[in-house]
């Protein structure tokens, strides 16, 4: 683990990541922070992001180690830039909304980012998947979340934890927001790999894991969520593999216990 010389330092990587995770949550859902995700115009013309039709009404994009797989009436632009820790992609149908809107945006960020480019220990992310970040979203005026499954969270030794802890948290939730009586739904995927069995698995330097979707309120919106976030893959790992090798995990942890 990395040594820090003051806990001040600490406290503004820690802030740092956790302005990452919020300013995309909160991308989809208000404009406090567009300007971390929209600094131009959709990028879908640039190398690193790739786009292939398929045969279901669904298309592939690629940008470097992330996969996900959206409706055909979206555009897909990169998350961040290539210098910069925040990874992976953003896709909504209208993407001049994403920029302007003040009301929740249909569309979906599915990014991670890189512990390298940050550089705080590992365990620390356990702060950010777990901290007031996901709270941009559940907790707005208008939204209120439905359903929150969390399929591991090991406290870190360093936050009051067990010494052997694994630092790891995974989590997804559901919910819905409320504006000028217009209905959206949203679901989310969030994990902190810490020193857990996610660590063995998608991208080896991610710190954080996040998938945020959000779809018109209509029959098909909860399945059609599911299937935006379960299929995404990091590193070739589907969040589906993710949350079934945590959970396969949790239980072996409790017949040794």
């Amino acid at each position: 683990m990395q040594e820090w010389g003051t806990g001040a330092m600490l406290a503004t990587e820690i802030r740092g990541m956790r302005k990452v995770v919020g300013c995309l949550v909160i991308a989809l859902v208000a404009s406090g922070c567009r300007g971390a995700t929209t600094e131009s115009a959709p990028l879908a013309n640039r190398p690193l992001l790739q786009i292939r039709e398929t045969p279901s009404p669904y298309t592939e994009v690629s940008a470097g180690s992330v996969q996900a797989f959206i409706p055909d009436r979206w555009h897909p632009w990169l998350a961040g830039d290539t210098s910069g820790a925040q990874r992976g992609l953003i896709a909504s149908p209208r993407p001049r909304d994403w920029a302007t809107s003040r009301q929740p945006v249909e569309g979906m960020a599915a990014v991670w980012v890189d512990g390298t480019e940050v550089g705080v220990p590992s365990d620390y992310y356990y702060l950010a998947a777990t901290g007031p970040a996901l709270t941009s979203l559940t907790g707005s005026p208008g939204c209120r979340a439905t359903m929150s499954r969390v399929y591991a969270n090991h406290r870190p030794a360093f936050a009051h934890g067990s010494p052997d802890s694994p630092g790891d948290y995974v989590a997804l939730g559901q919910g819905v927001c409320t504006v000028r009586k217009t209905l959206t739904r949203w679901a989310y995927f969030v994990a902190a790999p810490g020193y857990g069995p996610i660590r063995r698995m998608g991208i080896p330097s991610s710190g954080l894991y996040l998938v945020v979707a959000v779809l018109p309120d209509t029959p098909r919106a909860p399945a059609m969520l599911n299937r935006l976030l379960l299929r995404t893959q990091f590193g070739g790992t589907t969040v589906s593999d993710i949350i079934a090798a945590t959970r396969h995990h949790v239980v072996s942890l409790a017949a040794h216990a």
